[in-house]
């Protein structure tokens, strides 16, 4: 997307903060380890103490985890809605307004920066410098992304009608992985990527999907009327297939992660 549409469908969240923090999907805690293991003092260590940023953090689905993790954890949020909302669900964390090029906290004081499906939205030239900045050095920056399994037929049928507007999907992932190679914008101060993926299925009805898909930013900036239609299209289709139209279902989902090593 160019700059004015990255801008536009960033700042659509906040409208529909409580339901972004109902619908939209968690992440694996086998994730979320693989992400800090670099930054753990010794192999299989918990994360008791640690010093984690969670950059972007939206309504705080990766906030709540790294806290119920032992992480010692700062929220750091640039849309005032989802700040807002991460501070009414989890009122013991310290929850500051700022982004990615402009984080509100000290050179070397943390041991991890995550960013739980924000990373995409990141001015990457000025974010990597700005994250290995607070960074110590040997410190990780971790990217998770949740994405629909559509290697089963009726996950890509799924996407097909949803013209894109939901979850991006793993294949989608996938293919653009290769050109999403943060490293390039900063080698010298992060080592190269390394990537892992994680099951994370997760418990829906059809309503509650479509529901979640309703919080994605590309159906969020459409006219209300084509965001209707093709809400009503995704309904249709969950109600004709047998895997989702009798009651709670899995949405098979992947986390796909990427780990940088600060140097």
């Amino acid at each position: 997307m160019d700059e004015d549409e990255r801008l536009r469908r960033g700042a659509s969240f906040g409208a529909v903060a409580h339901a972004y923090a109902e619908h939209r999907p968690d992440y694996p805690e086998t994730a979320v380890r693989w992400c800090l293991a670099p930054a753990r003092p010794r192999p299989g260590a918990d994360l008791s103490g640690m010093r984690v940023l969670d950059l972007g953090a939206g309504t705080g689905k990766l906030t709540a985890l790294l806290a119920q993790l032992g992480a010692e954890v700062t929220a750091v949020e640039p849309d005032p809605e989802m700040l807002a909302q991460l501070r009414r669900q989890l009122p013991g964390i310290r929850a500051l307004s700022g982004s990615a090029e402009a984080i509100p906290l000290p050179d070397g004081s943390l041991a991890a920066v995550v960013c739980g499906q924000a990373m995409h939205w990141f001015r990457m030239d000025r974010a990597l410098p700005e994250i290995a900045r607070v960074l110590v050095p040997g410190g990780v920056l971790a990217g998770l992304w949740n994405s629909d399994d559509d290697r089963l037929e009726w996950v890509a049928g799924l996407q097909t009608v949803a013209k894109g507007a939901a979850s991006p999907s793993l294949s989608t992932r996938r293919a653009e992985a290769a050109d999403y190679d943060v490293a390039q914008f900063a080698p010298d101060l992060f080592t190269p990527v390394e990537r892992a993926e994680f099951p994370n299925g997760q418990r829906r009805t059809a309503e509650s999907l479509v529901a979640t898909i309703a919080t994605h930013s590309r159906l969020l900036v459409m006219p209300p009327a084509e965001r209707d239609e093709l809400l009503a299209a995704v309904s249709a289709y969950l109600a004709g297939r047998p895997e989702t139209s009798d009651g709670e279902f899995t949405l098979p989902m992947i986390t796909s992660v990427l780990r940088l090593v600060r140097r």
